[in-house]
């Protein structure tokens, strides 16, 4: 027999009984179960547990029913189904699932309005399903308060709901980017705060959400993924604010993804003689995107790192690029399969350049700079010069075989104005000039500080260091009191230059600063700014787990899910988050001096309800980088700090690109970097890592 399927509707009041609407309606309280009398084909029938009513609406044991009609009822407790039989009509049912699999001559998909529910040791579904499933009628007396089964008068399948969605067609075959719209004669829900659309597996009835959004009536976008191939139910819900199923629908449809990659960006015979901004256009779930680039003229092939599919990729020819380049973009889905664009050609054509960088026009020099080079060729030699405007004077100030950047930390006899500029020589021995940059130097001596950065924490040995753009006879590192009094010497000697060692002792336990005093050849003094600083020598509490390491997976993916169900972000994501910022629940923050635990899961700084705790960060002064206090919010529990990020999430207007794509875990993850979450350009490749080794796809796969 030829399988065809069918897409449901529901005509609203034309085929629901007056008096079922009626029972519906009256609410928990005024409908005691105990007083439902059940008559079944004009005969009272006694079933144990009662017919109930649950949030408005009449639930009864499916099983005493049907098996009382003459169906058989199985159970399967490993795949928590129910599968009724009479005749040759059959449904099967799914615990805590609305989906509906219903058989007689046709196959037909469907939402109830209620999911079947485990009470006590019974499984209750909604009256009308019974009607539904059974192909029975089914009455409602209001007066006497009775159900009236009569299973000889024979009514079809009617649907729970008059929504379609007519953008796809029962059985289309879906093969690339689809749009996904919602259509109802009666019109949608006007309570709708949510629509949400699954893929959901025919056998399982669980699958991941593709699209979600807002607007009822809105148009989602869904790029299919290869790894969901095959017969798959399109099912889509409406909800309200606080996440209570209004109404949905279900059309089948076959995953046949026919992947298509096109470059964006960039056109054949394009000429190109400065930056390239280019991008991918894929009608299918991408899980990253490289891009081959290739010189037709030498051969020479050049594949870039795992790019965002949605983001941009930038490519600035070099001179040696000059002349013919192929572009092709590859896209990887997360089965690992490559898929390749059309080549397009492109002539470069890129003048040399040479721009020194560092310093700005009209700048005054009072502190070291760092001088470097923008170039697009190789270079074997490099020379730093400035030549006095006045004299035309040049002087060299550092020299490089190959290529380097200098730290130029002007002194006094460099005071004046100067033109700065570089020389370079290529692979061949030509010279070039870059253009010169005019900059004022004061020339005052100046003492940097360079081994301690404000509000450090003292806790050992200390290494003292400074940079001076004089040459001293003698350095002294002192300790001041907070309000710049002296307080005792700490280390010196004659050689400014050198390294010297501190260890700091119970009296200079507390809050202070460190300053450098010079002496230079002439006998002046050059003093360095007063760094704040606090010596602590108690004990140093570190990170605690949360949780023994082999049970963080479970910890944090019940948190995910429960946050799914209310936020609609994806839960494997969330897990993965949650594991690599916790090292798996080994590295929250704790107060390095009280040992409070902060719960603080996702390192948040600030504070939270139970305060803040005292953790390290990282922060940098005159070019070093420093571990210094910085406060992290404190929860009670890490439940907490789990609702807390996402509430982050949610309300700032930053993530509002990552909310619209936060259901799929791939996708958000780039997001995430896309919207200055994590500075680390590889978060998202190692979330999606996360995902994949521990298969935490499942995480997303759920009933409706």
């Amino acid at each position: 027999m030829e399988k065809r399927f069918i897409s449901l509707t529901w005509m609203v009041g034309a085929i629901i009984f007056t008096a079922l609407l009626f029972i519906m309606a009256f609410p928990l309280q005024s409908m005691a179960s105990e007083n439902i009398k059940l008559i079944i084909d004009q005969e009272q029938v006694e079933i144990t547990p009662a017919p109930i009513i649950d949030n408005g609406r009449t639930l009864v044991p499916i099983r005493l029913i049907s098996e009382k009609l003459g169906a058989i009822v199985n159970w399967d407790q490993d795949n928590r189904t129910i599968h009724i039989q009479k005749g040759e009509r059959s449904v099967l049912l799914r615990l805590d699932n609305r989906l509906i699999d219903f058989r007689e001559v046709t196959s037909i998909y469907s939402l109830a309005d209620v999911a079947p529910k485990l009470i006590g040791d019974r499984t209750f579904v909604p009256l009308r399903l019974v009607s539904n499933a059974l192909g029975v009628s089914i009455d409602w007396d209001g007066n006497s308060r009775t159900i009236y089964i009569n299973s000889k008068e024979s009514v079809d399948f009617s649907p729970f709901f008059d929504i379609t969605l007519p953008s796809v067609k029962p059985g289309q075959n879906i093969t690339g980017l689809t749009h996904l719209q919602l259509h109802s004669v009666s019109g949608l829900p006007s309570n709708t705060a949510q629509v949400s659309f699954q893929l959901l597996d025919p056998n399982t009835g669980q699958g991941p959400v593709i699209a979600r959004g807002i607007n009822a009536n809105g148009v989602y976008p869904w790029l299919p993924d290869p790894a969901y191939s095959g017969l798959r139910l399109l099912a889509a819900g409406l909800y309200d604010q606080e996440g209570r199923f209004l109404a949905g629908t279900v059309t089948p449809v076959q995953i046949t993804v026919n992947p298509q990659v096109t470059l964006t960006g960039i056109a054949e015979a394009q000429q190109v003689s400065g930056t390239l901004s280019i991008g991918v256009n894929a009608n299918f779930l991408a899980e990253y995107v490289k891009y081959e680039i290739t010189h037709l003229d030498t051969g020479k092939v050049i594949v870039s790192e795992e790019m965002d599919p949605q983001g941009a990729y930038s490519w600035t020819p070099q001179l040696a690029d000059n002349g013919n380049m192929a572009f092709r973009a590859l896209a990887y889905d997360r089965l690992g399969q490559v898929y390749t664009s059309s080549q397009i050609n492109i002539k470069s054509l890129v003048e040399r350049k040479l721009e020194l960088r560092g310093i700005a026009a009209g700048t005054v020099v009072e502190k070291p700079v760092t001088l470097w080079l923008s170039r697009n060729f190789p270079v074997t030699q490099v020379e730093y010069l400035m030549k006095n405007v006045s004299t035309g004077e040049e002087r060299m100030l550092a020299r490089f075989n190959g290529y380097s950047s200098y730290g130029w930390f002007p002194g006094p006899e460099q005071a004046g104005t100067w033109e700065v500029l570089a020389r370079v020589y290529d692979t061949v021995g030509n010279s070039y000039t870059s253009n010169p940059i005019v900059i004022q130097v004061t020339g005052a001596p100046k003492l940097l500080l360079e081994a301690v950065a404000p509000n450090q924490v003292v806790t050992e040995t200390l290494k003292l260091k400074s940079k001076a753009n004089v040459p001293l006879s003698s350095i002294e590192y002192r300790m001041l009191t907070t309000d710049n009094k002296f307080k005792s010497r700490l280390a010196g000697g004659s050689d400014g230059g050198a390294e010297y060692t501190w260890t700091p002792e119970k009296k200079d336990v507390g809050f202070g600063k460190i300053q450098a005093v010079g002496v230079t050849i002439s006998g002046e003094q050059v003093i360095s700014d007063a760094v704040p600083i606090r010596v602590y020598l108690g004990t140093i509490h570190k990170a605690t787990p949360i949780i023994v390491k082999d049970k963080f997976l479970e910890f944090a993916s019940n948190l995910a899910l429960n946050s799914q169900g209310t936020t609609g972000m994806s839960a494997a994501l969330q897990t993965a988050q949650a594991i690599l910022e916790t090292g798996w629940g080994q590295q929250t923050p704790v107060d390095k001096y009280t040992g409070q635990r902060s719960y603080n899961l996702f390192g948040i700084k600030g504070k939270g309800p139970a305060g803040s705790v005292t953790s390290n960060t990282w922060e940098e002064y005159n070019g070093n980088a420093f571990r210094v206090d910085a406060q992290f919010r404190a929860y009670q529990k890490p439940e907490e700090s789990w609702l807390d990020h996402k509430r982050l999430l949610l309300t700032s207007n930053r993530y509002e690109p990552y909310r619209a794509v936060m259901h799929n875990s791939t996708q958000g993850a780039w997001a995430l970097k896309r919207t200055g979450y994590a500075t680390d350009s590889k978060y998202p490749l190692k979330l999606i890592d996360i995902i994949k080794r521990y298969n935490l796809h499942q995480l997303d796969e759920k009933g409706i």
